[in-house]
């Protein structure tokens, strides 16, 4: 990776009341140009309200960020997308069982100089990232192993320094570097039996966490709004009821997983996923089939399929034909 493209500090400003459109007098320092590391902007994107100043205040005031919640909320594409309209570089590690110390710090590699293979410390993706104005963020944080999760600790802090014994070199924290981790649990461990593989997490480390904000399931209004943003053609009478009905069988399994009914639920991830597909196959029962049903346990089936027929007023067809692409 390079800094060679990155302009060292903010040099705009920008309000957040014109940018994401909420009722906030905040201003965010912003880059006026883009680098390779700042996402794309997707136009049709909506903004929850408090997930959104939550990170605009990691951003602003340079805090920890992390946010909680349910799977396909769009933790990860918030921080995602608001770094894209700040034009801020954002690079994303997903914690799984596979990340290593190594992978984070660094190791010896072997490189040709001079015609001659010497070795010579790369750094990794983490004093990499805290040596410059970037947006760093961990996804599924709580799946990290332990070892993993004591070297993120020593950044956690805003001012903490972080050595790099493999040189015996300090590093500090560049001035616009940022941190931010999203996470299915709140570091007490699976409780719930969604996420099996998540880990508790060291309190000391959740306490050095300055902004914690949660980012579930939304109102049938704004989740609507989400799949008629994303999904062009159901813009009309008919495809607007279709997309709330779609919505409420995503409810319903919503309520089911809590009640013990069922064990397994659609994110609005899947929602989005189904109202895809539809499009593409132009059959709404074998949408639904192939996106989520085909997901769930044998014996769920028939009560998944009974929260179809109440809420479309037909019974899910055994199976499709004449499907067309």
């Amino acid at each position: 990776m390079s800094a060679k493209n990155f302009i060292s500090k903010p040099d705009i400003k920008i309000s957040v009341k014109q940018t994401f459109n909420l009722d906030s007098d905040m201003e965010v320092s912003a880059f006026s140009k883009k680098n390779e590391y700042v996402p794309q902007i997707d136009p049709d994107y909506k903004f929850d309200r408090d997930t959104t100043l939550a990170i605009l205040a990691g951003f602003a005031f340079n805090k920890r960020v992390l946010i909680q919640g349910y799977h396909g909320t769009g933790k990860s594409t918030h921080i995602e997308q608001i770094a894209a309209r700040l034009n801020w570089p954002c690079i994303r590690v997903n914690l799984d069982s596979h990340i290593s110390r190594i992978d984070l710090i660094g190791k010896d590699s072997i490189v040709l100089k001079e015609g001659k293979q010497v070795t010579e410390f790369k750094e990794g993706i983490l004093p990499w990232s805290i040596q410059n104005p970037v947006a760093l963020v961990f996804d599924e944080y709580d799946a990290g192993r332990p070892d993993v999760m004591f070297v993120i600790q020593r950044v956690l802090e805003s001012d903490g320094s972080f050595t790099l014994l493999d040189k015996n070199k300090v590093l500090n924290q560049h001035d616009f570097f940022r941190m931010f981790a999203t996470t299915n649990t709140i570091g007490l461990g699976d409780t719930s039996g969604l996420y099996h593989g998540t880990q508790q997490i060291n309190q000391g480390q959740m306490d050095r966490w300055n902004i914690v904000s949660t980012l579930n399931y939304l109102p049938f209004d704004k989740e609507l709004e989400i799949i008629l943003a994303k999904n062009k053609s159901l813009n009309s009478k008919d495809g607007k009821e279709k997309a709330g009905n779609m919505i409420k069988v995503a409810d319903l399994t919503r309520k089911g997983f809590i009640n013990g009914d069922i064990s397994t639920l659609m994110s609005p991830r899947t929602v989005l996923h189904w109202a895809e597909n539809t499009n593409i196959f132009k059959d709404l029962g074998y949408a639904f089939r192939i996106t989520f049903l085909n997901k769930c346990d044998e014996i769920e089936k028939k009560i998944i399929s009974e929260y179809y027929q109440r809420c479309f007023g037909e019974e899910l067809p055994e199976s499709s034909i004449n499907v067309k692409i």
